[in-house]
C-alpha cells in the first residue's frame, strides 16, 4: 500500500497521504557528489521517508522510491498492465491457491552472496509475524497460516512462520494461501514481497538499526553509506556491479535529495541543483510548461486524491449524511481545472480511470451541488468547525485551501486547514490515533487491480496493519471482498469488487477528490526519464545529457 506524499501522485501509493507543499526550507545543495568519488551523480528529489529504509515496513512513496532501486521485485508491469517476471523466473499455479515461484538465476545480495527462497521466506514471514509490528503484514494475510502468526490485538501469536511458505530449494518458493486469490502474481511487484538477508536481523531477531539504515539489497544500487533518518540530506547509492539486469550507460552515482518543500526543490531543478523532480507543486505546473520546455511530463496516472475521514476516532463524522454533504460542497472541476491547472480530473468513482472497474459517474455525492449540501448538512447537524490536515512538503496548500473555501462558503462552517511539516508526521499522527480532523489522504496503488484501491484502505483487517487510517468497518464490505478475491474468473471478481465500491459510494469512508496526473520535469543534465506503473523511475533508461 502506498499512500502518497505528492500532490503529483500517490505513494503510494502507493499511496495515500495528506498534504501541502509548504514554504519551508528544503535540502541543501551539498556540492552535487555522490560519496566515494568524483562522479557527479543524477539527484533526484524526495520527502523523508517514514520510516528506515526496511522494505517490510516501508508503506510509503518516499521510502518505496529508495527501495525500488536497491531491490529488484519478484514481478514488473508491462504497458498493458500485466504483471511479467523480473526477479522470478517463473510464477505458476493451477488453482489460483498453491502458487510455486522460481528464482532467476544471477542474483546476489550487495555483499556478493546469493539470493535463495530462504530469504523471501524470511522477509515475509517476518513481516507477517505480529510481535513485529510490520507496516505491511496485511498483505500477507491471505497466505495459510497468516491467523496464527497475526492473530490480532490482544491476542498472541502460536507460530513464528506461516505453513503456507516452504523454501522447497534454493531457487523454489512454494506459497499456498487460505483460499483461492487470482490476482497474487500480479501483487507481487509490491514492496512488501522484497527479500530480506541473514544480515538484516540481529541476535534479539529483530532487524538491526544498521540494516534499516544501510539495506543490502539485489537490486541495480547499493547504498555507499549509511541513511541517517532526520539529519541527513541526501542517500547516496552507486551501481551493483554484479546486477544481472540492464544498467544505465555513463554514470553509476545516484543521490536522493531529502526536501520539506516541493516548491524548494522545484527552484533547485530550475538552478540545475537538482535532477529530477517527480512531484512539481501546483503552484508552479502552470510556470513549468514554458520553463522546462520538452522536459516537462503531464502523463496519465493510477493514483487518487481524497480527504480522509477518522469514521472510528470522531462521532463528529459518523452520520453518513454529514460526509455526503461534504462532498457535494467541494467544486472538483475549478479545482482541478484552476489550482491544478487542468492536470487533474474530478473523481467520481474510487477506482481511477487507467484501471479496470472504473464506472463513470459512480459516485453521484462527488457532484457539485452547494444548495442541496447545505440543507443535508444542517439536517444531519454537522460540526460547526473542522480541521483540515494535510502535509506541508507534499505541494497540497492550494488545493486544500480551495476545499477549505468550499465548506466554509457552501456550508456556513468554520474550516482551519492545519499542515503538518513532513509528511511521516500525519502518518504517525494519524497511527498513533491523535488525530481527528479531516485529513488529505493520497493513494498510488501497489499493483494494477481495482482490489487494490480497495482493501489496503477500507478492508476492517487493515485497520493498524494497512492503511486504513480511518478505522472503517463494515462486514459486508469485507465480504464482497474475499468473493472477488475467490473468483477464478477476473470478470466475476471484478463483479465483486464494484459491488464492494458501490458501499464506499453509500457511505464515503473517504471522499474522492481528483484523478492524479503524474507531473514531472528535469534538468537539462539528464534526458529519457520516465515513470513506471508506480510512478518510480526507470533508472536503467535515464541517460547523462
Amino acid at each position: 500500500m502506498r499512500v502518497t506524499k505528492g500532490a503529483q501522485i500517490v505513494a503510494g501509493t502507493a499511496l495515500l497521504a495528506l498534504a501541502v507543499a509548504a514554504c519551508g526550507g528544503g535540502a541543501s545543495e551539498t556540492g552535487g557528489t555522490a560519496a566515494g568519488g568524483g562522479e557527479t551523480p543524477v539527484r533526484m528529489e524526495i520527502g523523508e521517508p517514514q520510516e528506515l529504509l526496511n522494505a517490510q515496513n516501508t508503506t510509503e512513496t518516499e521510502g518505496s522510491e529508495v527501495l525500488a532501486a536497491v531491490f529488484s521485485p519478484l514481478v514488473r508491469y508491462d504497458e498493458n498492465k500485466q504483471p511479467v517476471e523480473e526477479a522470478a523466473e517463473s510464477i505458476t499455479t493451477t488453482d489460483s491457491k498453491v502458487w510455486t515461484i522460481k528464482l532467476k538465476s544471477g542474483y546476489t545480495w550487495h555483499d556478493g552472496t546469493p539470493v535463495t527462497a530462504a530469504d523471501y521466506a524470511r522477509a515475509w514471514n517476518y513481516a507477517a509475524l505480529q510481535d513485529n509490528a510490520m507496516g505491511s503484514s496485511y498483505f500477507f494475510g491471505r497466505v495459510d497460516g497468516y491467523a496464527d502468526v497475526h492473530p490480532g490485538e490482544g491476542k498472541t501469536p502460536t507460530a513464528k512462520e506461516m505453513k503456507g511458505l516452504k523454501a522447497v530449494d534454493d531457487t523454489t518458493l512454494e506459497v499456498t494461501l487460505g483460499a483461492p486469490f487470482s490476482q497474487f502474481k500480479t501483487m507481487l511487484g509490491y514492496t512488501a514481497f522484497y527479500p530480506m538477508p541473514k544480515a538484516a536481523i540481529g541476535a534479539d531477531g529483530k532487524v538491526t538499526q544498521a540494516y534499516g539504515e544501510q539495506p543490502i539489497g539485489q537490486g541495480l544500487f547499493k547504498l555507499d553509506k549509511p541513511y541517517k533518518k532526520g539529519t541527513d540530506p541526501t542517500i547516496e547509492l552507486s551501481v551493483y556491479d554484479k546486477y544481472p539486469g540492464k544498467k544505465p550507460t555513463g554514470w553509476t552515482k545516484l543521490q536522493f535529495k531529502v526536501y520539506t518543500s516541493s516548491e524548494t526543490a522545484y527552484n533547485d531543478l530550475q538552478a540545475e541543483n537538482l535532477d529530477i523532480h517527480d512531484s512539481l507543486p501546483p503552484s508552479t505546473i502552470a510556470s513549468a510548461k514554458s520553463t522546462l520546455g520538452d522536459r516537462y511530463f503531464d502523463e496519465p496516472d493510477a493514483s487518487i486524491g481524497y480527504i480522509g475521514v477518522p469514521l472510528k476516532y470522531n462521532k463528529d463524522f459518523e452520520n453518513v449524511d454529514v460526509r455526503k454533504a461534504i462532498s457535494m460542497a467541494i467544486d472538483r472541476k475549478t479545482i482541478t481545472d484552476t489550482v491544478f491547472s487542468g492536470t487533474r480530473a474530478p473523481a467520481d468513482d474510487f477506482i481511477n480511470p487507467a484501471i479496470p472497474g472504473y464506472r463513470q459517474g459512480a459516485c453521484t455525492a462527488c457532484t457539485y451541488n452547494p444548495a442541496e449540501a447545505k440543507k443535508l448538512y444542517e439536517s444531519a447537524n454537522g460540526p460547526k468547525t473542522i480541521e483540515l490536515g494535510y502535509n506541508a512538503d507534499g505541494g497540497h496548500k492550494e488545493w486544500i485551501e480551495a476545499v477549505a473555501n468550499n465548506l466554509r462558503a457552501n456550508l456556513g462552517i468554520e474550516v482551519t486547514p492545519k499542515p503538518f511539516e513532513k509528511f511521516q508526521g500525519i502518518l504517525d499522527a494519524l497511527d498513533a490515533k491523535e488525530y481527528k480532523g479531516l485529513f488529505r489522504m493520497g493513494w498510488a496503488i501497489d499493483y494494477p487491480a481495482a482490489e487494490n484501491y480497495l482493501t489496503p484502505i477500507f478492508a476492517t483487517g487493515a485497520i493498524g496493519t494497512g492503511s486504513n487510517y480511518g478505522g472503517y468497518s463494515n462486514k459486508e464490505f469485507d465480504g464482497l471482498l474475499a468473493k472477488g478475491d475467490q473468483a477464478t474468473d477476473a470478470a466475476e471478481g471484478q463483479k465483486f469488487y464494484q459491488q464492494a465500491t458501490d458501499i464506499l459510494i453509500k457511505e464515503l469512508p473517504y471522499i474522492p477528490i481528483y484523478f492524479y496526473r503524474s507531473n514531472f520535469g528535469h534538468s537539462t543534465k539528464v534526458k529519457n526519464v520516465k515513470l513506471n506503473l508506480l510512478n518510480q523511475i526507470n533508472w536503467a533508461d535515464v541517460e547523462k545529457a
